[in-house]
């Protein structure tokens, strides 16, 4: 059966043409090299049928890669590791908060901040070079589901009314600039239009073009804790608990695997994984 004759169906229902391109992108992304990149494009093309769905063809193509390299692996599954950060979105602000301080920005999570009408609790607070940011992040747990313009448009208003009560506060040094909405999925054509013309900052899986949640991971190496292949969920859910989002943040604290009762043989596999991963 030819490539283009082969309907797949995404995680939405909806059914698209296979792309033997867009998974020999996304392989070449987790670092194989060209040889193992072919060679689980030929096996997963040969066992793809009509119908089978976008998550049954990744899960051959990460068992292949584990298979192989577990750093592979964990770079291939970055996305479906930022969904395992939920179910409740908290882990994910701390995630996007981690993201931000390691780009130089001072946070904090879940602030209260006073509005002209009403008081607002933000998801996380940034601060840099004199500049305020608040930032809205909305976490879905169904990969079918997008942001659509309701989102932009609800946080624009709060924005507003906290801008409001910001510039007649005279003692405020800080300049407020624009709000952010950040997602884990993806904006509605309607949303990014709101955004853009509201002069909201719109992060996304894969929005601004180079430089959304997936560019910005890779470029610095702030990969969720989610991603390791040697944890188990168990583990990985303790050290979520314990505000341990990044895998660069699991080198620096390593006394919490201790805590996990891991053994030291495993506990060196782990760590030297994770440095791979984060190029340390």
């Amino acid at each position: 059966m030819k490539e283009s004759n082969i309907e797949v169906q995404k995680s939405s229902g909806e059914r698209v043409q296979f792309s033997m391109d867009k998974l020999r992108s996304s392989l070449k992304h987790s670092g194989a090299d060209h040889e193992l990149v072919e060679d689980i494009v030929t096996k997963v093309r040969d066992e793809i049928y009509p119908g089978i769905t976008t998550n049954e063809i990744y899960n051959r193509a990460y068992a292949l890669l584990k298979k192989r390299k577990s750093v592979f692996a964990s770079k291939y599954k970055l996305k479906k590791a930022i969904y395992e950060l939920g179910p409740t979105g908290f882990p994910f602000e701390r995630f996007v908060a981690a993201i931000l301080k390691y780009s130089g920005y001072q946070v904090e999570v879940g602030v209260f901040l006073e509005g002209l009408c009403v008081t607002h609790e933000i998801d996380v607070l940034a601060e840099k070079n004199e500049c305020t940011t608040i930032i809205e992040c909305k976490f879905h747990g169904d990969k079918g589901l997008n942001c659509n313009v309701k989102i932009p448009l609800y946080i624009h208003s709060r924005y507003n009314d906290i801008k409001e009560h910001w510039v007649n506060r005279k003692r405020e040094k800080n300049i407020l600039e624009k709000g952010w909405v950040v997602t884990n999925t993806r904006f509605t054509q309607d949303a990014i239009k709101y955004g853009t013309c509201a002069n909201l900052y719109l992060l996304s899986w894969d929005y601004p073009k180079n430089e959304g949640l997936k560019d910005r991971i890779d470029r610095l190496g702030l990969y969720p804790i989610t991603v390791s292949t040697l944890l188990s969920n168990r583990e990985k859910q303790f050290l979520l608990s314990r505000d341990v989002v990044l895998c660069r943040q699991l080198l620096k604290d390593k006394f919490f695997l201790d805590h996990l009762g891991i053994s030291p043989n495993r506990k060196a596999k782990i760590l030297d994984d994770i440095g791979q991963l984060c190029n340390l």
